[in-house]
């Protein structure tokens, strides 16, 4: 029997809202689908998580940001079965930061995993095609739970 595959990203993300919009990024998924997410990505080694995002949201967004706070940390496993009996165990592990803007202006990423920035009426985010990050990001944003970590049920991946 061939042994699963283990796989750890860590990545960081922020939740920029400002006058009841959140700033959100198209992903290109692997297989061309287009989902709006927060904006932020995976870690380079060696990096710092609170530089991870700062970067990040500039390469996605245009924006500079200050990370304001760390709402808290979201970790989820998917498991792939792959081919020949090789299968992957995901592990994605997400810090979401309060981002707070201190510059730049709104532009789309060239050459990236996103395609498209833009600001979406909070009360709008419910319609949008999205990630489930989106929905993680709102509660920990509007919950702010003492220990980053959210009680309530989750929801489908």
């Amino acid at each position: 029997m061939v042994k699963e595959r283990n796989v750890l990203r860590v990545a960081a993300y922020a939740v920029c809202v400002v006058d009841e919009r959140i700033l959100l990024a198209r992903w290109v998924a692997p297989d061309g689908g287009r989902h709006w997410t927060l904006p932020g990505g995976g870690m380079e080694h060696g990096e710092d998580p609170y530089l991870t995002v700062i970067r990040e949201v500039a390469e996605e967004t245009g924006y500079t940001v200050e990370p304001a706070a760390l709402l808290g940390v979201h970790s989820r496993v998917r498991h792939d079965p792959g081919a020949l009996g090789r299968g992957t165990s995901f592990h994605g592990v997400r810090l979401v930061y309060e981002g707070r803007l201190t510059g730049g202006g709104l532009r789309n990423e060239t050459d990236g995993s996103t395609d498209l920035a833009a600001w979406h009426p909070l009360a709008d985010v419910p319609g949008l095609d999205r990630v489930e990050l989106v929905d993680r990001g709102l509660a920990l944003w509007r919950e702010r739970p003492a220990d980053g970590h959210l009680r309530a049920a989750e929801g489908p991946e």
